[in-house]
């Protein structure tokens, strides 16, 4: 959709709108709305970054702020609202301390399907893809189709993510995908902690998996997105 134009060319590149009326209420319960907000808004948009294009467009603005990530997002969300929606009233709440069911939305876009290491995946993307902000609207824009790629796990005999995993953590998981906090994702946690752990600084499972090549994270960003995820495990 062209209205998205100026957030794909700050690496924002993938959008989905949904109408906030025919979404779970369980998941809209997350959003931590009173009566008064599920009055104002009709839309939610769900907006991320698919491979490298976002991490560039950072580097460009420079990594300063407590949160630089969070940061650029939520400034290039305001300016594109000011510049393409103006006089719509609207409300961010991903970023913020709501704890939106983010993969639930990544599911019912079309964009998220389970793995064995715990990261969503499509078929042509992979895994290289996250979630970067969700925005209430009282928008009517056209609401998105859901993408219907599918998973690339269930064509895949091989599944060379498990024998990848120093940890032997995939083994436990194999055969429930996604499952949550069970013991193979405690003992992958556990792992990354220890002294000189191999990946404290990547997901060497996910790295092996031969889906979605051509978005793979560079170096430099994939470091810096796991050791920011060690520093709060750590905390």
């Amino acid at each position: 959709m062209t209205i998205f134009a100026s957030l794909a060319g700050h690496g924002l590149n993938l959008q989905h709108v949904f109408e906030l009326a025919e979404l779970p209420p369980e998941l809209v319960a997350t959003l931590g709305l009173d009566d008064q907000a599920l009055a104002r808004f009709s839309q939610l948009i769900l907006v991320g970054h698919l491979g490298r294009d976002f991490w560039d467009a950072l580097q460009r603005r420079g990594m300063h702020g407590s949160d630089p990530v969070d940061q650029f997002v939520t400034e290039r969300v305001a300016a594109w609202m000011v510049d393409e929606l103006p006089g719509h009233a609207w409300q961010q709440v991903f970023p913020g301390p709501a704890p939106v069911g983010l993969q639930r939305l990544g599911q019912l876009a079309g964009w998220h399907h389970d793995s064995p290491f715990w990261v969503g995946v499509d078929a042509d993307w992979g895994s290289w893809f996250a979630y970067r902000a969700v925005l209430l609207t009282d928008t009517a824009l056209p609401p998105t189709l859901r993408r219907e790629a599918g998973s690339p796990c269930d064509d895949c005999a091989a599944k060379p993510c498990i024998g990848a995993c120093p940890a032997g953590a995939l083994s436990a998981s194999a055969d429930r995908l996604g499952a949550g906090m069970g013991p193979g994702l405690q003992r992958c946690l556990q792992y990354r902690l220890q002294p000189g752990s191999s990946c404290q600084d990547r997901c060497l499972a996910r790295n092996v998996c031969p889906a979605g090549e051509r978005y793979r994270y560079s170096e430099a960003q994939t470091r810096y997105h796991y050791l920011q995820s060690l520093s709060y495990m750590r905390r």
